[in-house]
């Protein structure tokens, strides 16, 4: 019989995607009073592999990238999905030019994957509450970030690698300061 283990926290962020610049920083005062402050954000990059959100959204989308200091459980992401999804829907209230104008894509990273949480069912996604998915985006092997044949075209990409790389070394530490033992790379 297994031995069942407690779970390592892990360091969540969320992936903002937005065509009005002007929400970023609300968004992000949000997101910090609900999660915590805001320890590392990326760059803003183009999200251009595809039009799904044009239509709702408006167009160009940007996303970027936030994490916060404090770590969680992982079980927690689902209850995070469903704060993420009321705080688009404020959003939607206040900035009426587009039906959407924020996506929020709530995860976490820990040392070997990213998980990202999601109201959509499919083949490889785990329901982990009500109404709430979640599915392993990327993996770490050998030094680097690997995609899966599910993994969204701009994950699968590497454009955000360098970025989910530095975060992976940023939660590492955490764990390290927290007394835990790290794996070698």
């Amino acid at each position: 019989m297994g031995e069942i283990h407690k779970p390592l926290p892990v360091k969540l962020f969320v992936g903002v995607l937005t065509s009005i610049p002007d929400t970023i920083s609300p968004v992000e005062e949000r997101l910090s009073e609900l999660f915590g402050p805001i320890d590392v954000r990326s760059e803003l990059f183009p999200f251009d592999m595809t039009h799904y959100y044009d239509e709702t959204m408006g167009s160009p989308i940007d996303r970027r990238f936030i994490s916060f200091s404090n770590l969680i459980e992982p079980f927690v992401i689902s209850e995070i999905k469903k704060a993420t999804n009321e705080l688009e829907s404020s959003f939607a209230s206040k900035w009426r030019s587009v039906q959407r104008p924020v996506n929020l894509d709530p995860g976490y990273i820990e040392q070997s994957k990213i998980v990202l949480a999601s109201t959509k069912n499919f083949y490889h996604r785990i329901l982990v509450s009500e109404g709430i998915y979640a599915e392993v985006t990327l993996h770490f092997e050998a030094g680097e970030w690997r995609p899966f044949p599910w993994t969204f075209p701009d994950f699968k990409s590497s454009r955000y690698h360098h970025f989910f790389s530095n975060l992976r070394d940023s939660y590492r530490t955490q764990l390290s300061s927290l007394g835990v033992r790290i794996r070698s790379r």
